[in-house]
């Protein structure tokens, strides 16, 4: 379990197919404190540690990842260089600073748009279809990782939806948001609250 709320980024080192999709992620962490076993979540997907080394602030970790989460994420998420947000997975009596996340992902969005508004950033994200009755304003979306609150939600005629968040530049400097580009895909996990109440909505009805 998570919050979102993204505590370093790192560089995929290296990415080998062998069975499964092994990756080597560069990081600021310190080893010690990353255990054999533990989940990590790399830009909003649950991983876990496999391996692990370097030093205090220059460490790495490896994770594999399953056909089924590379065929779920943003496509070339898991190339060499690539940056990812990171965030160890919530301790007990951890601060629950975001919302509740699961590290699942639902759907890949496309970045529609990229617009300043004052110091911050305000970004439309064209989501698919089968996420938009998830979608409300003022509700909690994660995206690449990052705890966000959903502005305004435009359905298209085809089904699927278009939202907006602003992105405050603490956000924009701290996670890889700040790099995105129009044309962009980000890796999409609804509220789990929202799933819920979806599900008991579709059975009484």
């Amino acid at each position: 379990m998570f919050t979102g709320i993204v505590t370093a980024q790192g560089t995929i080192r290296e990415a080998r197919q062998s069975g499964d999709l092994r990756a080597v992620i560069a990081c600021p962490f310190d080893p010690a404190g990353i255990a054999m076993g533990a989940s990590i979540a790399c830009s909003g997907v649950c991983l876990t540690v496999v391996d692990k080394g370097g030093i205090a602030g220059d460490a790495w970790f490896a994770v594999d990842i399953s056909a089924e989460s590379v065929a779920r994420t943003v496509p070339g998420r898991w190339e060499e260089g690539r940056r990812l947000n990171l965030e160890p997975a919530l301790r007990l009596g951890d601060e629950l600073g975001g919302h509740i996340v699961t590290g699942h992902v639902d759907g890949v969005g496309t970045v529609a748009r990229v617009e300043p508004v004052g110091d911050s950033l305000r970004f439309t994200i064209a989501a698919p279809r089968e996420l938009a009755p998830y979608l409300a304003p003022k509700g909690s979306i994660t995206l690449d990782g990052v705890s966000l609150t959903v502005n305004e939600v435009a359905d298209e005629a085809d089904g699927t939806c278009r939202f907006t968040l602003n992105i405050i530049p603490h956000t924009a400097e701290v996670t890889t948001i700040g790099t995105l580009r129009e044309g962009d895909g980000v890796n999409l996990e609804i509220d789990v609250l929202a799933r819920y109440l979806q599900r008991i909505q579709s059975l009484r009805s």
